[in-house]
């Protein structure tokens, strides 16, 4: 494990399922850990996920606080708070646009002032790439956002890049993929379809499975959290981050269900209209880049990976069920 005793660093989203992993990551290795989260109703944020983890929770929102006194002195910023819903940014762009770019410039801008010299991970997605022309995608894969929550994405993207460009601040920006594991939003389908697959199988309910062909290439949350922290020592720049090898989503959800020890059944049903409209179909990512800049590789197989998921949530599911209730 790298050892990051005395590292200031303050994660953004960070009660939400990938900003709360990291912050545990970093706390075990010796970081002084802020996590700044809105908290906002219908997101991934519950203050479950902080459990144990020794980081301070500042309840802030990055469109409205003032950020510069929570930034003061970091080392190391991990940007991870974002509005991740697809159908959401598609009904309300606007809203979409502030969460997304508009917070994300102000966390910038208080950047400049009160952390001018801290090292920067942000998390962008492999949204911005729309619908794959070639498989694997690298990252010179040409950018052709599918839906609106893609748009302000790439907005936020290029901000944190003009950083470096402009200002010679260290950022570099990590397109994952589909990423999954304890802490993740299981109420519904707003972070990832495979939360609520978790949330039926745990039920004992049937879940829908759209399409079905398209292929994933999931990470694993810890993983994913390995991952922000080998950024650190990372040239500036783009990278993709994958995860296991690429399955169909038919095959996911039987592995899924031989996980829960058989127990959960499924149907593969047509895409509804207003999603088959910004469906990217399959993605592989070709992550070469950022494994050869950093050593990181995924540690945990997609079968493992949803055999501790479930694990996890069994004894806490009505906390992630009514996940708002968590949050108060």
């Amino acid at each position: 494990m790298k050892e990051l005793r005395g590292l200031r660093a303050v994660v953004t989203g960070g009660a939400g399922f990938l900003g709360a992993t990291l912050c545990a990551a970093l706390a075990a290795r010796g970081a002084k850990v802020v996590a700044i989260d809105a908290m906002l109703p219908g997101t991934g944020a519950n203050r479950a996920n902080l459990d144990g983890v020794d980081a301070t929770l500042v309840e802030a929102d990055l469109r409205t606080a003032e950020l510069a006194p929570l930034l003061a002195g970091a080392d190391a910023i991990f940007h991870l708070a974002a509005h991740t819903s697809h159908m959401g940014s598609q009904a309300d762009p606007r809203h979409d646009l502030a969460e997304n770019a508009d917070a994300t410039l102000r966390l910038i801008l208080a950047a400049r002032a009160a952390a001018p010299k801290a090292r920067v991970v942000y998390a962008s997605t492999r949204q911005l790439y729309g619908r794959p022309r070639t498989l694997p995608v690298a990252e010179h894969h040409p950018v052709d956002p599918p839906d609106a929550n893609a748009v302000s994405k790439w907005a936020a993207e290029q901000y944190w890049l003009l950083e470096t460009k402009v200002h010679g601040r260290p950022v570099v920006s990590l397109r994952l993929t589909n990423c999954y594991g304890p802490r993740l939003r299981i109420a519904d389908a707003r972070q990832t379809f495979l939360g609520l697959w978790i949330r039926r199988v745990l039920e004992g309910e049937a879940f829908e499975v759209w399409g079905g062909e398209q292929r994933r290439d999931l990470a694993y949350g810890e993983d994913v959290a390995e991952a922000f922290i080998a950024a650190l020592d990372a040239p500036p720049g783009v990278y993709n981050v994958g995860g296991s090898p690429d399955v169909s989503l038919r095959d996911l959800a039987d592995l899924l269900v031989r996980a829960n020890d058989g127990a959960g059944a499924f149907r593969v049903v047509p895409f509804p209209p207003e999603r088959a409209k910004i469906d990217i179909g399959s993605y592989i990512a070709d992550d070469r880049a950022f494994r050869s800049a950093t050593g990181w590789a995924p540690a945990v197989s997609l079968e493992d990976g949803l055999r501790r998921t479930l694990a996890w949530f069994r004894p806490r599911l009505a906390r992630y069920v009514r996940p708002e209730e968590g949050s108060t």
